[in-house]
C-alpha cells in the first residue's frame, strides 16, 4: 500500500466531555466494535473488578475518572483508527489541550440530561481555534433527560456551531424504544444490555408500517413529525462545511449500552478527516511528504510499573517513521536512533516497525524529550502550539523522609516532564514550588510519588494569585525589577525569570510601575 493510501485509511480523534457524560464507557464501545476489546469493563460496578481498559493508573481505577489522556489504535474495516480518551475533569484540561494539537477531529460526548456543561464549552473554544470538525454524541438516552429539540439547540447556542441531526431518538427514558439514522435510513431497536450489540429493523422509508409495528402507531406517528420538522428547520448535511468545522453532525445513544454507537462509528470512518497539513514555524508540513517528521504532544513516566521509564508520545505529521532508522532531535541538534518504538491499547504496548502519519508513536525516553519536541528525518523544524499555561494554585512541596531524597528528586523531574504541573524554585530561599491548575493534581502528584517512586513529600501553604514569565529587551529594567522583586521572583525549569504576584493588585502595580518589562500568562512566547 502507497504512501497517500495508507495516509487516506487512517483516522486519528479525540474524545471530549465534561466529567461523567460517559466519555470513558463510549471509548470502551468502540474499541469493542473494533475488535480491539471482547468484553467492556463496567466503569461503574464494584462488583465486577474490571475497570475501563483506557483507565489504567492505580488512582484512576481507584475514583472512577480519567486523569490522564491514553491512546489506543485499533482497525476497522479498511480503516486504522486512533482514539485519544482524555481527562474530563478539569484539573487535567491542560493535558486535554495539548491532545488536541496532536488530533484531526473530535468527538464530544454531552449527557442528555444535563446539556452543555462549563468544561465542554472551554474545549470546544480550543476545537474552534484550530477549526477541528466536531460530531456530537448525545449519550443516556435511556435515562429520563430533555427534549431533544432542546438539546440541539443548546448545543447551537452554547457551543456557538451549527448542528444537523444525523439520528433520531423515539422517546427517551423509561419509553426509549429506539433510534433511526437519518444518514443510513434504517431503525435500531433498544434493547438495554451492556456486552451486545441491539437488533435492526429494516426499512425502505419512514412510512414504513414495519415501523409501527416496532414502536406502536402513537410513537411511529410522532416519530414522523419530528423528521419532517428536522428536514424543514435543518439544512441537508454538507460535509465540506463539517471539514472545516462550521457544522456539526449529532447522533443519539447510549454508551453504556452499547445503542448508537456503531451508527456514530460508520459515519465517523466515512465522513472525518484524513491526516491534515500541520503548521510549523518555518513552513506548512504536508502529510504526503516523503521525508517523516512529529512532534512529542505528551510524556507519561511509568507506564509498565515494572520498569521506571518514561514514555514520549509522537505524533507523526508527514512522511513514514520507521524502526532504527536516524531521525534528528531537533532541540539538542542529535541523530537518535529507537529499536523499540511502541503502538499502544492503553497501558499494553506493542512494537511497531513503521507509522504513519497520524499515528501516534511511543519512544522509551531517557530524559531526552521535552513537551513540543521535534524530530525530523534531517530539516530542522519547530511546531507550534504546545501552550504550558500560567498555574491557578501553589504549593510548597517538603520532602517527609530524607533518606529518600533521589528518589523524590527522581519523581519530580518525571512527573513535570509529564507536564502535569509545573515546578518554580524560588530564588529567595531555595524552595521548590509546584503550581497546578486544580486542587485534584496536587493529590495526583502526591499518590504517584508514594506508589510509583517510594518517595513521601507534604504540602506547605504559599499564598500566591498568579506566576507569570518575564523577559525585557533592556537588561538594566529586568535587573532592576528583579532586585527589588527578588523575594517573589523565581526560575521555572528552562531556567526562564518568572514572577510569582501574590495579589491582582500587586500584578497590576508591577506592569504599571516597570513598562519595559513584559508579563506573559503562558509560556509558549
Amino acid at each position: 500500500m502507497g504512501l497517500q493510501e495508507e495516509i487516506s485509511r487512517h483516522r486519528t480523534f479525540a474524545i471530549i466531555s465534561h466529567p461523567d457524560a460517559g466519555k470513558t464507557t463510549l471509548t470502551e464501545k468502540l474499541l469493542l466494535f473494533g475488535g480491539a476489546i471482547h468484553v467492556a469493563g463496567a466503569v461503574k460496578s464494584n462488583k465486577i473488578k474490571k475497570t475501563a481498559t483506557s483507565d489504567w493508573m492505580e488512582i484512576e481505577k481507584q475514583r472512577g475518572i480519567s486523569v490522564a489522556t491514553s491512546v489506543m489504535g485499533f482497525n476497522y474495516g479498511d480503516y486504522k483508527i486512533n482514539i485519544l480518551d482524555t481527562p474530563g475533569h478539569q484539573d487535567f484540561a491542560e493535558d486535554t489541550y495539548r491532545t488536541l494539537t496532536a488530533v484531526d477531529s473530535v468527538i464530544i460526548v454531552v449527557d442528555v440530561a444535563k446539556g452543555v456543561e462549563q468544561q465542554t464549552r472551554k474545549l470546544m473554544e480550543v476545537c474552534r481555534m484550530r477549526n477541528t470538525p466536531v460530531i456530537i454524541f448525545v449519550n443516556k438516552l435511556d435515562r429520563e433527560g430533555r427534549d431533544p429539540f432542546d438539546i440541539l439547540d443548546e448545543l447551537e447556542n452554547e457551543l456557538k456551531i451549527a448542528v444537523r441531526p444525523l439520528s433520531w431518538p423515539i422517546n427517551i427514558g423509561a419509553k426509549f424504544k429506539g433510534v433511526y439514522n437519518i444518514y443510513e435510513q434504517g431503525l435500531d431497536l433498544f434493547k438495554p444490555d451492556k456486552q451486545k450489540v441491539t437488533e435492526r429493523v429494516e426499512i425502505d422509508d419512514v412510512n414504513d408500517p414495519a415501523i409501527d409495528e416496532a414502536v406502536g402507531a402513537a410513537d411511529a406517528a410522532k416519530f414522523r413529525e419530528d423528521l419532517e420538522l428536522i428536514e424543514g428547520v435543518y439544512p441537508d448535511f454538507d460535509v465540506e462545511a463539517y471539514l472545516r468545522g462550521e457544522v456539526a453532525p449529532v447522533f443519539f445513544g447510549s454508551a453504556l449500552n452499547t445503542f448508537g454507537v456503531k451508527e456514530l462509528l460508520d459515519c465517523f470512518v466515512k465522513i472525518a478527516p484524513a491526516p491534515r497539513p500541520t503548521q510549523a514555524e518555518e513552513r506548512v508540513i504536508e502529510p504526503q511528504e516523503e521525508a517523516f517528521s512529529g512532534f512529542v504532544f505528551k510524556i507519561h513516566a511509568n507506564m509498565d510499573p515494572n520498569h521506571r521509564s518514561c514514555i514520549a508520545f509522537v505524533k507523526v505529521c508527514s512522511g513514514k517513521f520507521e524502526r532504527n532508522a536516524n531521525y534528528k532531535h531537533v532541540r539538542s541538534g542529535k541523530m537518535m536512533r529507537f529499536a523499540a518504538p511502541t503502538a499502544f491499547m492503553a497501558q499494553k504496548k506493542s512494537v511497531v516497525d513503521e507509522a504513519y502519519p497520524g499515528d501516534i508513536v511511543g519512544i522509551p525516553d531517557t530524559g531526552n524529550f521535552k513537551i513540543g519536541d521535534t524530530l525530523t528525518s534531517g530539516e530542522n523544524l519547530h511546531f507550534k502550539g504546545l501552550p504550558s499555561f500560567s498555574p491557578e494554585m501553589f504549593k510548597y512541596i517538603e520532602n517527609t523522609d530524607p533518606m529518600k531524597s533521589k528518589q523524590l528528586e527522581k519523581g519530580i523531574q518525571q512527573l513535570m516532564d509529564e507536564g502535569v504541573a509545573q515546578l518554580f524554585v524560588n530564588q529567595f530561599n531555595g524552595r521548590k514550588i509546584i503550581g497546578t491548575v486544580g486542587q485534584l493534581q496536587f493529590e495526583v502528584i502526591q499518590y504517584r510519588l508514594l506508589h510509583e517512586y517510594g518517595a513521601q513529600c507534604r504540602w506547605e501553604p504559599i499564598s500566591l494569585y498568579k506566576a507569570c514569565w518575564v523577559e525585557s529587551d533592556d537588561k538594566a529594567a529586568l535587573d532592576a525589577f528583579k532586585k527589588r522583586k527578588h523575594q517573589f521572583m523565581a526560575l521555572d525549569r528552562e531556567g526562564r525569570d518568572v514572577f510569582l504576584a501574590d495579589s491582582n493588585y500587586v500584578l497590576q502595580m508591577a506592569q504599571a510601575d516597570f513598562p519595559a518589562i513584559r508579563f506573559h500568562f503562558s509560556s509558549e512566547f
